[in-house]
């Protein structure tokens, strides 16, 4: 039988305030356990939440990206459940009237195709605290820093069919919530975690298979290893004869598997009714129509400007916005070189992208700054210096020298432009490979190649390549 996969992703995207949804307490990450929680976010008695007003302005910045509908009025609830990381007993969050709902995210697939992946809603939540195991002996303790931290989480519809729709989907949002300003997005320190709903049912079948929920996935890559083995379990459960549970599975990335964590829960497990300490959230249009004059250029509107202002080809667009500071990188060496766009593009993606890969870095703290590639990049459109020269040149910058021409002049790699000189090289090249000379000038056109080489390599590779091809040319006849 033919299978479809379904997925479905629960996005907490934690807010970028500095302090908490609904107290003063700060939200620094990497305090000692237990000094960023007052009063509020451990539900003492007798305190009242008040309602940050940043976290708000965010959801809306999110949801008229994301081409949502605003509430006017959204409401706050109390999810109820019992665990030590929740003091008060309850996590307030919204409900049955979010504050964002029906939107939805165009997203570039890897054949280039768009899809459309509808968003059901994002609502204003505050985190819990964090249980913490590896510490105590057959204890567990309790780390209250995270409680009240705000989280947008954002819903999506059941429309990825494939883990791989899911990670592009993903990347996109992540890229959209760091765009806006609204979220760091640094997944290791859980500003960005998602929960993947995941389900299959035979191909062409309009109801949607038993899902499960993998809960709490903190990497691109760990997304999407755990859709995929969920896949094939739900997969060989059903063609075996059993049945998928509705339940909240972990995925152990140390096994490269999922396992049962619980029963999925129901909403009437939660008992949710409005919040009694918070009244109802009310947005002005006037409000949502200042935030919306006050959006950034979006990672879609800047992808379309590169195509139509530099004429790059459309999956070179999406790799460069794919990040806010790639972007921001790339045109800010644009605007220190006479060099074409497309060289700075080859450059920035391959080059640099490989160095900074190696090297385990992101290009926010590059060794190569813009300026400095932008000075070698003029260097080579100047002929100055040859390609081959360029990965030299680049190899010195990225080890501390100060610029490109410094690096240039120090080391006499000026490239060789006087004609007479290559020809004289050439001259030697001919000479000395009479072999090779005898077997081109029979046929064997392949051997050019070969000349072209013993040239650059004789001139140390400053011999002007385009020179060097066309005076080869004339004597090789």
């Amino acid at each position: 039988m033919e299978w479809e996969t379904v997925i479905g992703l629960e996005v907490h995207a934690q807010l970028a305030t500095n302090s908490k949804i609904f107290s003063g307490a700060a939200t620094a990450f990497g305090a000692e356990p237990n000094t960023q929680a007052c009063a509020i976010d451990l539900g003492l008695p007798g305190v009242l939440p008040v309602l940050n007003r940043d976290t708000v302005a965010m959801a809306i910045k999110l949801g008229l990206s994301v081409n949502a509908e605003i509430a006017e009025r959204s409401v706050f609830a109390r999810k109820n459940y019992f665990y030590p990381d929740l003091p008060k007993g309850y996590q307030i969050s919204q409900y049955e009237l979010p504050i964002v709902k029906s939107g939805y995210l165009d997203v570039i697939l890897d054949d280039g195709s768009i899809k459309r992946i509808g968003i059901t809603r994002a609502h204003l939540e505050e985190d819990a605290g964090k249980s913490l195991h590896e510490d105590f002996s057959n204890m567990t303790g309790v780390d209250f820093n995270r409680a009240g931290t705000p989280l947008l989480e954002i819903v999506s519809e059941p429309d990825m069919r494939s883990a791989k729709e899911a990670i592009a989907y993903l990347k996109t949002l992540h890229a959209l919530v760091r765009y806006l300003g609204i979220c760091d997005g640094n997944m290791q320190e859980g500003s960005f975690r998602c929960d993947a709903n995941v389900s299959v049912r035979p191909k062409g079948q309009a109801k949607f298979g038993t899902r499960a929920e993998i809960k709490n996935v903190n990497s691109f890559r760990f997304v999407e290893k755990a859709i995929e083995y969920e896949v094939k379990r739900q997969i060989a459960l059903i063609e075996s004869g059993g049945t998928v549970l509705q339940e909240t599975r972990l995925y152990d990335a140390d096994k490269d598997e999922t396992r049962s964590m619980r029963s999925k829960e129901e909403a009437n497990d939660y008992r949710y009714f409005p919040d009694p300490d918070l009244l109802p959230l009310m947005v002005t249009a006037e409000w949502v129509e200042k935030i919306r004059s006050e959006l950034p250029e979006l990672p879609a509107q800047k992808r379309e400007r590169f195509q139509r202002e530099y004429e790059l080809s459309a999956y070179d667009a999406a790799v460069l916005v794919s990040s806010k500071e790639l972007a921001m990188y790339f045109e800010e060496v644009l605007k220190h070189t006479q060099a074409p766009a497309k060289l700075v593009t080859n450059w920035v993606m391959g080059d640099l992208a490989a160095a900074l890969n190696k090297a385990n870095l992101d290009i926010a703290t590059s060794p190569v700054s813009a300026e400095q590639l932008a000075g070698l990049l003029n260097r080579m459109h100047d002929n100055t210096i040859s390609g081959k020269i360029a990965k030299e040149v680049f190899e010195a910058l990225w080890h501390g020298a100060k610029d490109a021409d410094s690096v240039i002049n120090e080391r006499g790699l000026q490239q060789v432009t006087d004609t007479s000189a290559i020809e004289k090289i050439i001259d030697d090249v001919i000479h000395a490979n009479p072999a090779q000379l005898a077997d081109y000038r029979s046929g064997k056109d392949r051997l050019f190649g070969y000349f072209v080489g013993q040239v650059m390599k004789l001139s140390q590779g400053k011999a002007n390549p385009e020179q060097v091809n066309n005076l080869l040319k004339e004597k090789l006849k």
